[in-house]
């Protein structure tokens, strides 16, 4: 199955007003979540893990503190942003987990 292209910086500026609680990095889209505890965030990183297995597309994960999650997707094998990173970022959003304040 062939890989996305890379999206233009037009078709990128489009796509990310559908995805509000995510922000540009550079290549990257970045969404930080805060769970109740531990139990909880390794319980959201399971269930990404999840969603990006079956969309064979993969994101960074990163716990920190003692709740907290980073998110960042870019489609490494383009070098930057596909729009397989914003079909898996409205997948996540969906899971309606809280985001950081």
């Amino acid at each position: 199955m062939a890989r996305p292209s890379l999206l233009s910086e037009a078709e990128l500026t489009e796509h990310l007003q559908d995805i509000p609680l995510w922000r540009r990095d550079g290549a990257t889209v970045v969404r930080e979540i805060q769970a109740s505890n531990f139990a909880a965030a390794i319980g959201v990183v399971n269930a990404i893990a999840l969603l990006a297995e079956t969309m064979d597309h993969h994101p960074d994960l990163f716990v920190y503190g003692w709740n907290k999650l980073r998110i960042t997707l870019s489609t490494h094998d383009q070098g930057g942003l596909t729009i397989l990173d914003i079909q898996l970022a409205k997948k996540i959003d969906a899971l309606q987990f809280s985001q950081l304040s």
